[in-house]
């Protein structure tokens, strides 16, 4: 699997962009919200997801971890594949989708070109309870000098766990239980472990 790709941005467009790294280029498939956000730069880092088909070994790539997670969820729907997620996040931000998908804006999604009414009830029925709880996640009273860190620590740890043989329901409660007790500055490795043992 594909996780990331680092290297030189050789050629951008609002919908793909070619990364040079070692002399191999990759094309990969972007949104506008990342286009709009790597469009001056020259080297770049981008988070991938490698959509395998038959006739077709496609990279799409994104710039934020929130927007990643976001992609993911919504081709977890059935009816929405990577091309129609991709029309989704050019046309609206992250932000906006789980605005949308928390009041149940279902308006909102149809206007999406391809999103017709009973995909866009899809994504706001099997997504609202996913998004509102990492917002709450996200929002939850942090020093703001540690928000990002424990917000990547957190993912790292569920990853983890989720590896190590854990639903992923029970693994994000378990965590959850753990940061309550010890506020968001712990390691990665204490709150793998705490975790753990957390039942």
């Amino acid at each position: 699997m594909i996780v990331y790709l680092k290297g030189k941005l050789v050629f951008k467009d609002p919908t793909y962009v070619i990364i040079d790294i070692s002399g191999i280029g990759y094309q990969v498939k972007i949104s506008l919200q990342t286009y709009s956000k790597i469009k001056d730069e020259e080297q770049v880092m981008l988070l991938t997801f490698l959509h395998i088909k038959e006739d077709a070994h496609t990279l799409y790539g994104f710039k934020e971890e929130s927007e990643k997670k976001l992609f993911l969820n919504l081709i977890s729907i059935s009816g929405v594949g990577p091309n129609t997620g991709l029309m989704i996040l050019s046309s609206l931000s992250t932000e906006e989708l789980e605005q949308a998908i928390i009041q149940g804006d279902d308006k909102t999604i149809q206007n999406v070109k391809g999103v017709g009414i009973k995909t866009a009830q899809r994504i706001i029925l099997e997504l609202k309870d996913k998004v509102r709880k990492d917002s709450l996640l996200d929002n939850a009273t942090a020093p703001q000098g540690f928000m990002k860190q424990s917000n990547k620590t957190r993912e790292e740890a569920l990853q983890a766990l989720i590896t190590l043989g854990f639903p992923k329901a029970a693994a994000e409660k378990n965590i959850a239980t753990v940061l309550k007790k010890t506020g968001n500055e712990i390691s990665l490795e204490d709150l793998i472990k705490a975790s753990l043992k957390t039942s």
